[in-house]
């Protein structure tokens, strides 16, 4: 049987894990912040196997806000993290440009182009 202050402290920590997972998205320290997950996430499966024996209303009460809190850091986080992939996305479509653009004046480089020479071949 799980002991209910011990199952409480992990909601707790399950809480403060979020709170620090969300300040790390708002200060854009994402590497920091991917490092949090893994915690998290096994923070999250050992909550789900011990649970808050029924007889103790009062835990069980404490650990439904901590899980309405964290539940709230989530979508944030959530938003936050799709903000960062369509930052991440253009970022992607800028170097792709920039490499089509490079490739296609690299192309030329090293050949010298004169008007006659466009105005003769054109002539052709």
């Amino acid at each position: 049987m799980t002991n209910p202050s011990t199952a409480l402290n992990d909601w707790q920590a399950l809480h403060s894990l979020s709170l620090a997972m969300l300040k790390l998205a708002h200060s854009g320290q994402w590497d920091e912040l991917i490092a949090h997950e893994i915690s998290y996430v096994q923070l999250v499966e050992r909550i789900s196997q011990n649970s808050i024996p029924s007889a103790h209303a009062a835990q069980i009460e404490q650990a439904r806000y901590l899980l309405e809190m964290v539940l709230k850091n989530e979508k944030e986080l959530k938003e936050l993290l799709a903000i960062r992939m369509d930052e991440l996305r253009n970022l992607i479509d800028q170097t792709t440009k920039q490499q089509s653009i490079t490739s296609a004046y690299g192309k030329l480089s090293g050949n010298i182009l004169y008007p006659e020479s466009l105005t003769r071949d054109n002539q052709l």
